[in-house]
């Protein structure tokens, strides 16, 4: 290997490897977040189709299964007896320990608000 390759294969490394870390810190910050949200009894009724439901979980990354996420759609197209029972009509909607529910995509700081779970993301 001549000396120009060893250098980007070590500066390709180093990114990769602090890119991890760096990925990883976040994810446990949003790890703590989503449990707060799921303990405290919030959820998100959602489908897959949905484009701002997926933009949702994808703001959750790795931390998106901490999240008590119910799904509505079925393949057919249908909705499922848990969304008819809970009258959901629309994607996503979160609903609080408190029983209060907010339609759409939310910011992580509008779901501290409604939920009172910290958002110190370090």
């Amino acid at each position: 290997m001549n000396k120009k390759t060893m250098i980007i294969v070590s500066i390709t490394l180093v990114i990769t490897i602090l890119n991890g870390c760096i990925n990883q810190e976040i994810d446990s910050d949003y790890t703590n977040f989503a449990n707060c949200l799921t303990e405290t009894g919030a959820k998100m009724y959602g489908a897959s189709w949905c484009s701002y439901c997926n933009d949702q979980k994808d703001m959750f990354g790795e931390s998106w299964i901490d999240i008590n996420y119910i799904e509505c759609s079925l393949p057919d197209g249908g909705q499922t007896q848990i969304c008819q029972q809970e009258s959901i009509t629309g994607y996503p909607t979160w609903e609080f320990g408190d029983g209060s529910r907010r339609p759409g995509k939310l910011s992580f700081e509008e779901l501290s608000t409604y939920s009172n779970c910290d958002l110190d993301l370090g």
